[in-house]
């Protein structure tokens, strides 16, 4: 088991966190690809892989409301390039 630290950042009007770049080839990720966050009583979990059970409900819709500018936020690197 890795670990990786990371802070929230602030990302227009949402807050985001940054992936270090091993963390994203462990889950076989890129930039744009949809994940899923899931809570346990451990705390969080996040994946590729949709939750096994029906678990979501629709407040998450707006996890991140149309509109927002963490997905355009999120594309872009650290540095400020795409």
């Amino acid at each position: 088991m890795n670990t990786f630290k990371t802070a929230p950042i602030p990302l227009g009007d949402s807050v985001g966190i940054i992936l270090p770049d091993e963390a994203l080839a462990r889950m076989n990720l890129k930039v744009g690809d949809t994940m899923f966050l899931t809570t346990s009583a451990d705390g969080l979990l996040l994946s590729p892989f949709a939750p096994t059970s029906d678990t979501t409900s629709p407040a998450d819709d707006d996890f991140a409301p149309e509109g927002s500018e963490a997905p355009r936020s999120l594309a872009k690197h650290p540095d400020g390039s795409k």
